[in-house]
């Protein structure tokens, strides 16, 4: 059983609870500027026995408190792109092919036509709930084709998460409806079964968003080389507002684009949050390997 799991109300609560346990203890690391924090120092910031806390700690991230402080730091991303850089295949291999398996989910990938995008969601029934995920409550919206929004409310909120979600297609109608989308938040979140995507955006934005699939887990890449993957080398501004917009966080991993000199860039849903996605990957990856 993981952070992952959305099966049971049992393992939801404790998802939630150990989340809210690491949530403090990233933000004490955080707060601590780049200076290492003691098992003793970390576990007085959740109130717990150092012991207890470096189990909770490592059933939930892999790896020991101390290894991923390293994952926290701005030096992580210079060591990703040292040695985890992902360079993206020419445009051609890039292009919408319809649906398929896409890299590190189980994904069938569908996206909206153009002249459907233009028209601002009308006509579309989009079905939204709440759900506990390894990185705080997560809003989640799906069509009857997929799910088509992922937001995180750690850093900006609930009702500005919701907000954010609603402008995305003002014309859909929303219903509130967790347990209609729960099988494929189930299958996202879990990386087993198949999850549906139903990706709204512009041509531009859809190509830019499945150059992303494209990165493995626990790798990067850079701005400028998801602009010349998509045919665009000179767009790099445009690909950087396109990465914004990406309404499907962590499943459509935008946060694995960096900039070339190793900073971390911007993130929607707050730099902070970006961080704990790629430190996270990185300590499941070295967990895994």
């Amino acid at each position: 059983m993981t952070a992952l799991d959305l099966k049971t109300p049992e393992t939801e609560a404790e998802g939630a609870y150990h989340y809210h346990v690491m949530r403090r203890a990233i933000d004490a690391i955080d707060a601590a500027g780049g200076t290492p924090l003691t098992l003793d120092a970390l576990a007085g910031e959740v109130n717990m026995s150092p012991a207890h806390f470096q189990r909770v700690f490592s059933k939930w991230v892999g790896v020991s408190p101390k290894r991923y402080q390293q994952y926290l730091t701005i030096d992580h991303a210079r060591a990703l792109l040292r040695d985890k850089f992902t360079m993206l295949e020419a445009a051609n291999s890039l292009g919408l092919s319809g649906t398929g398996r896409l890299h590190d989910l189980f994904l069938t990938w569908e996206a909206m036509s153009p002249g459907d995008y233009a028209k601002g969601g009308e006509g579309l029934t989009i079905r939204w709930g709440w759900f506990d995920s390894p990185f705080d409550l997560a809003l989640v919206m799906a069509t009857d084709r997929g799910i088509c929004g992922l937001a995180f409310a750690a850093e900006t909120g609930a009702e500005a998460a919701m907000a954010d979600m609603l402008s995305r297609w003002p014309k859909a109608t929303f219903v509130e409806d967790p347990m209609a989308i729960r099988p494929d938040v189930t299958a996202a979140f879990d990386q087993t079964g198949e999850a549906r995507l139903h990706m709204i955006g512009a041509p531009f934005q859809i190509k830019v968003w499945e150059a992303l699939i494209a990165i493995p887990s626990g790798h990067v890449t850079t701005y400028s080389e998801i602009a010349g993957a998509v045919g665009h080398p000179k767009a790099v501004r445009a690909v950087g507002t396109a990465v914004g917009r990406n309404p499907v966080s962590w499943i459509i991993p935008c946060h694995r684009a960096l900039r070339k000199s190793g900073g971390l860039g911007g993130y929607h849903w707050g730099l902070p949050v970006k961080r704990a996605l790629l430190a996270w990957e990185s300590a499941r990856d070295e967990a895994i390997g």
